[in-house]
């Protein structure tokens, strides 16, 4: 598992570079035909050993994260930014950030609690990046506008089943993909493509499922645990009705997203494999958000697709929190499926 260091690796949206050539040293001699095209999405493919007419299955894992971008400066040095992804801006103050290309530190700053009227309007306007300079000029000569800024956070293990840090979503995704890969090869073909640009569209997996030309497809995924507690409840009743996912319950199994509805045979099947092997997961039926496959299954003439996703607490922030449990039977229920497919299961 390569999670550490394609968490700590720096990818906000359209700037994926960094975690591209992570993946790509990972992943050379695991697969042929590996090309990154003209968007930047990294393609490979590992022929599978079941004879000809082998079901071309393709794996999705975006490497882009949220973040920000550099919008300019003002006068005494402070940097103005702008939101790459879906960020909440109430979790921003006082946050460590990584600016521009050469990573200079900062800090997300905002009023002082102390001097604040107003403590529930967070707005990303109001906000700024110190950089420890008091001058635009010294402000410019470090970063550019139009450079990248992204969370500063350590991956770190917690305990021996907890592990913490920024782009969970989706560099969880990524490291599964690389660990089915170097597992291979299986009865299948498997494409794989780590994307670029999810987090504002879905754009890389919109190519490169034109360059794959899959049979079917499945996205890999770290999404919301929203499993805690309710602090609002009263003590003896503080459990958390409905969450989308939960830790320790293993991989989640989407049944439709405001992208897609999933194909009920891939569904069915991911049940049915899952089950045989005794391993467990959850049923996502939470309808916000959307993945590659979203993109993935309105291509060519149609691509049946479906979700798989590792639960994650406090996603799209700089610490979210996975269960390494979790990811491991995700990892199971990956490879067991690859071993069991046939075309039967789509009804060919």
């Amino acid at each position: 598992m390569i999670l550490k260091e394609l968490s700590e690796a720096v990818g906000v949206s359209g700037q994926e570079d960094a975690v591209r050539q992570i993946i790509l040293k990972a992943i050379d001699g695991h697969a042929e035909n590996i090309r990154i095209d003209a968007l930047g999405n990294v393609t490979a493919i590992q022929p599978g050993t079941d004879g000809a007419n082998r079901p071309r299955i393709m794996l999705a894992g975006h490497m882009d994260e949220i973040g920000f971008m550099v919008k300019g400066f003002d006068s005494d040095g402070l940097i103005r930014f702008a939101s790459i992804g879906g960020v909440d801006a109430r979790i921003l103050p006082g946050l460590r950030v990584k600016v521009g290309d050469k990573g200079v530190n900062g800090v997300v700053v905002w009023t002082p609690i102390h001097q604040n009227r107003d403590q529930n309007a967070v707005k990303l306007e109001n906000l700024r990046i110190d950089i420890g300079v008091t001058s635009k000029d010294s402000a410019s000569g470090q970063v550019k506008p139009g450079e990248r800024i992204a969370f500063d956070s350590p991956y770190v293990e917690m305990s021996a089943t907890m592990r913490r840090g920024k782009a969970f979503d989706n560099r969880v995704g990524c490291s599964l993909l690389v660990d089915v890969l170097q597992g291979g090869p299986y009865p299948v073909d498997v494409l794989a493509a780590f994307t670029v640009q999810e987090e504002i569209g879905l754009r890389g997996a919109r190519v490169a499922v034109q360059i794959l030309q899959p049979d079917l497809a499945i996205a890999l995924e770290g999404t919301t645990a929203h499993d805690l507690p309710d602090p609002t409840a009263e003590p003896d009743d503080r459990t958390r009705p409905n969450p989308a996912t939960r830790l320790r319950a293993g991989p989640a199994l989407t049944v439709m997203d405001s992208s897609m509805i999933t194909d009920p045979r891939l569904l069915k099947w991911l049940r049915a494999t899952a089950e045989a092997a005794d391993i467990p997961y959850q049923i996502k039926t939470a309808r916000g958000g959307g993945t590659d496959a979203g993109a993935i299954h309105t291509s060519n003439n149609g691509i049946p697709s479906a979700v798989i996703s590792v639960p994650c607490r406090y996603i799209h922030s700089p610490a979210a929190m996975m269960n390494i449990e979790d990811y491991d039977n995700t990892l199971r229920l990956l490879k067991a499926a690859l071993n069991n497919l046939t075309a039967d299961v789509l009804g060919r």
